[in-house]
């Protein structure tokens, strides 16, 4: 995920006025709240009153971060070398809103980062207040944790993005991802296209990930990753079979005659054959992650499904285009940026397709003009 930059922030004060001055300060100040709780990696192994699973955590980063130099192409500079204890659940809380029979997030637009099919909050009552007013306006909204973030590069000079006590505990392969994801963006981002910049932050974490495993992590963390990854193929497959299915509703004959009670009971057809199907995949899980996806299933609904299409829709064309590239990093980032350069989302998903081969089966949500939906 990215994030505007406290700096960035700051002067979209100016340039917007003060109609948002609160969300823009809260933005600001929690970013720099970050930045004063991290300290350089070095700093934190040198402490005698660190514990020892920790330092072998930080130790571990350090090498995750070298490796994304070395063997990703990915930018070496000071984000990602020093880290922050929080002391709370999520660096940020993002809210996100569709209509009631749309997958099409609603979208918020800042200077500098374009438009986006979220709004982010450091503090979690903030994200919860923001969340109730979009349901006053017709909503259907979504509240979830993020665990880190990228700003772009833009703090580099201030001492990068910091490692986060919201994600350092993770597995070592999804670890090695999500520093691999961010430091994706700070390679390029293309302002207002959410999907695309997402889409290609997976692939890259992806094919990373992969590579670190095969590479460098020994066969505990091999297996448990593997758990812990099969999973969740298992339901984001599932997810995207049921946006699949929701967009035929809200593509329907029904919706078009705005037939609104049938719209609804199809659409509640869908909803529960998708909790249906997650029951029976969740009865062949095993391990401490089996419930992993309760929560989310249980606040399931358009905007919930909407924001995952963002990571995901584009990924196999970034995927195959690596491939289509020779596996060569900086051919593939050559290719990524010739793309992004062109003037529209619709341009840019040809390009992308004409490049890797892979024919786009559906649109992104955020290919939709909002309906009402999001």
């Amino acid at each position: 995920m990215k994030l505007l930059g406290a700096l960035a922030l700051a002067g979209s004060v100016f340039l917007t006025g003060c109609a948002d001055l609160g969300y823009y300060w809260q933005s600001a100040s929690g970013h720099i709240g970050i930045m004063r709780a991290a300290k350089p990696v070095p700093e934190w192994l040198a402490d005698p009153a660190v514990s020892a699973a920790l330092k072998a955590k930080l130790e571990l980063t350090q090498r995750i971060r070298r490796f994304a130099s070395s063997e990703l192409g990915l930018p070496d500079n000071p984000s990602y070398k020093s880290y922050a204890d929080l002391h709370r659940a999520a660096a940020v809380w993002n809210v996100v809103a569709a209509p009631p029979y749309s997958l099409t997030l609603k979208s918020w637009c800042f200077p500098v980062a374009g438009c986006v099919g979220y709004r982010g909050y450091y503090d979690e009552a903030s994200a919860k207040a923001e969340a109730e007013a979009q349901k006053k306006e017709g909503m259907e909204v979504a509240v979830y944790p993020v665990p880190a973030y990228s700003t772009l590069g833009w703090m580099n000079w201030a001492g990068g993005d910091p490692l986060l006590s919201t994600f350092i505990g993770y597995p070592e392969g999804e670890l090695a991802r999500i520093v691999f994801h961010e430091l994706a963006h700070q390679v390029l981002y293309v302002p207002g296209d959410t999907v695309f910049n997402e889409s290609y932050a997976t692939a890259v974490e992806r094919i990373g990930g992969a590579l670190w495993l095969q590479r460098e992590a020994g066969e505990p963390a091999r297996r448990e990753y593997a758990q812990f990854d099969r999973q969740r193929q298992d339901f984001r497959a599932l997810a995207l079979d049921t946006r699949r299915a929701l967009t035929k509703v809200y593509e329907s004959p029904e919706a078009k005659a705005k037939d609104w009670t049938r719209v609804e009971a199809m659409k509640q057809a869908a909803m529960a054959d998708f909790r249906e199907r997650y029951a029976s995949l969740k009865a062949g899980w095993s391990g401490p992650r089996q419930n992993a996806y309760d929560a989310w299933v249980a606040r399931a609904n358009n905007a919930a499904f909407g924001a995952q299409g963002a990571y995901d829709d584009l990924v196999p064309s970034f995927e195959q285009l690596f491939e289509r590239e020779g596996r060569d990093w900086p051919r593939f980032y050559t290719e990524v940026k010739r793309i992004a350069a062109l003037p529209t989302e619709q341009a840019r998903r040809a390009a992308l397709q004409a490049a890797s081969g892979v024919l786009q089966t559906h649109s992104s949500p955020q290919d939709k003009k909002e309906d009402p939906g999001a």
